[in-house]
């Protein structure tokens, strides 16, 4: 089934959208009061439960070295928590075992091009007069899809594309159809860059001068960079006729934006706290423009 729609993008930042694993229910006190043999009791139950293995010599005890740099940080966190200087949790999550170096460079995957030209049209310019929602829940009109997980790949540029396309195609045709993050990662390779990062804009671009994108089902998602195939590449379930940005600084565009359709938007989620956060009421997030 083919249908042609236009596509919205935020223009507010593109750094990442990742998926991030809920953490373990572990109580957290402060770092002082933990040996050395609790932290490796805590260290053996986590890799337990996360089917952690190391094969290479001394990777375990550098993997152990990280562990124990979070969990100190996470125990410092979760003290000013409960002294209300924070409205969020940090815990051992599966990312415990990672310096935030090693995660940033693993899952940071959306990148930002300074002088690519926007595609801006005045359709949501905000103005004094506009009535819009308070709120609206795209999930109770069944046109946003079931949560993904982009794994060890810096993918999150196709995920954040895929999501928008299969919400306006579900607004469109009544249907949500799951489609391939994997042929953007292989085949949409001009100007992004598969595990290694890439750009939303240029992804739409990539399904509307290809005439369409494969569905997931057809061209599942491997987690890693993989020739294009070209057969299925052609097999073009969905597509869109085009695409533009919601105009920058401005929340009230975006509320506009977003009264309309799902639309594709990243976050700076390099920070450690969002490494390993846990539970969350309210989060400070810098949004970078």
């Amino acid at each position: 089934m083919r249908t042609s729609m236009a596509l919205l993008a935020a223009s507010a930042a593109l750094l990442l959208m990742v998926s991030l694993a809920a953490a373990a229910d572990m109580s957290i006190v402060s770092y002082g009061e933990r040996s050395e043999e609790e932290v490796r009791r805590m260290y053996a139950e986590w890799m337990a439960e996360h089917g952690s293995t190391y094969n290479a010599i001394g990777e375990e005890e550098r993997r152990f070295e990280a562990f124990r740099d979070n969990l100190r940080y996470i125990d410092q966190h979760n003290a000013a928590a409960d002294a209300g200087v924070h409205s969020f949790r940090l815990g051992l999550n599966r990312f415990a075992d990672l310096t935030n170096e090693e995660y940033r460079s693993t899952y940071l995957g959306a990148r930002t091009k300074p002088d690519r030209e926007r595609k801006l049209s005045a359709r949501y310019q905000a103005a004094d007069n506009d009535e819009l929602p308070e709120s609206v829940d795209w999930r109770k009109k069944g046109a946003v899809g079931a949560v993904k997980d982009q794994g060890g790949c810096g993918s999150c540029w196709a995920f954040s594309a895929i999501a928008a396309v299969e919400g306006i195609n579900q607004i469109v045709t009544g249907d949500m159809i799951p489609l391939s993050e994997q042929e953007l990662v292989d085949c949409d390779t001009s100007y992004n860059q598969g595990c290694n990062g890439g750009l939303m804009d240029y992804a739409f671009e990539f399904i509307i001068n290809n005439g369409g994108i494969d569905s997931e089902e057809d061209y599942p998602y491997k987690e890693r960079d993989n020739r294009c195939d070209a057969n299925k590449k052609n097999a073009k379930v969905v597509t869109i006729d085009g695409y533009e940005d919601v105009p920058v600084n401005s929340e009230k565009s975006l509320q506009k934006a977003v009264a309309n359709q799902p639309i594709s938007v990243a976050i700076e989620a390099g920070g450690r706290a969002f490494q390993l956060y846990k539970s969350v009421s309210l989060f400070n997030i810098t949004v970078l423009r």
